[in-house]
């Protein structure tokens, strides 16, 4: 598995900085713990931060400020990469979150033929929203855009849109000026781990009807 499709440049530095919402993070580091390139991003990020805090040694900062700086590092590291193992079927930072391991045992939700969802639960107070969604071989989703930022990484299967094909490992890391209409490969299921700001905006009215009923 070589990804094509990476984070964008500022989720990378948020990520390092450990300021992403709960819902993102776990997506951000679950696409990195598959794409080196992005790692190795990562580690480049947090080597420049060292450096910065390096230079700012000397500089007095309140103990709020240091509060509220410990209290970001321990968030960050709710999600870092394991330490090397045998490699497991799901990215560790979401295999942790779900009642199984195996994706075919998680207890997947049917919203619509071709379409199911499962819902992944944050702890009390986490920002965002942490889906699982399973469509089916040959499926088109609606077209649509987002109300605000949303990151889907690929964890099985294959979709294509007008950005490109996007296979296992792949990550669209997309904002609310971007609209689009996955359709999925037709030689299998299309698995993808969903973080959404906020819910979806269907353009056909068929869609946004059925929207409260789907979840997405």
């Amino acid at each position: 598995m070589t990804p094509t499709h990476h984070l964008d440049a500022s989720t990378l530095l948020a990520y390092a900085a450990g300021t992403l919402d709960e819902a993102f993070t776990v997506v951000a580091a679950s696409h990195i713990a598959l794409c080196p390139a992005c790692r190795g991003a990562v580690r480049a990020a947090e080597g420049l931060g060292g450096e910065l805090f390096d230079r700012m040694a000397d500089t007095a900062i309140s103990a709020g400020c240091r509060a509220r700086t410990m209290a970001a590092l321990d968030q960050a590291g709710l999600h870092r990469l394991p330490v090397p193992g045998p490699k497991p079927e799901l990215p560790v930072p979401l295999a942790r979150l779900l009642p199984s391991q195996r994706l075919d045992e998680i207890g997947w939700k049917r919203k619509a033929p071709g379409v199911a969802i499962f819902d992944v639960k944050l702890p009390t107070g986490a920002k965002g929203q942490l889906k699982l969604l399973r469509i089916g071989a040959g499926r088109a989703m609606p077209e649509h855009g987002h109300g605000g930022e949303e990151i889907t990484l690929v964890l099985k299967g294959a979709y294509r849109d007008h950005l490109g094909r996007f296979g296992a490992g792949d990550v669209a890391d997309l904002d609310e000026e971007i609209e689009h209409q996955p359709v999925v490969e037709a030689d299998g299921d299309c698995i993808c781990l969903v973080a959404t700001e906020r819910p979806t905006r269907f353009k056909s009215f068929a869609a946004r009807l059925m929207q409260p009923f789907v979840g997405i």
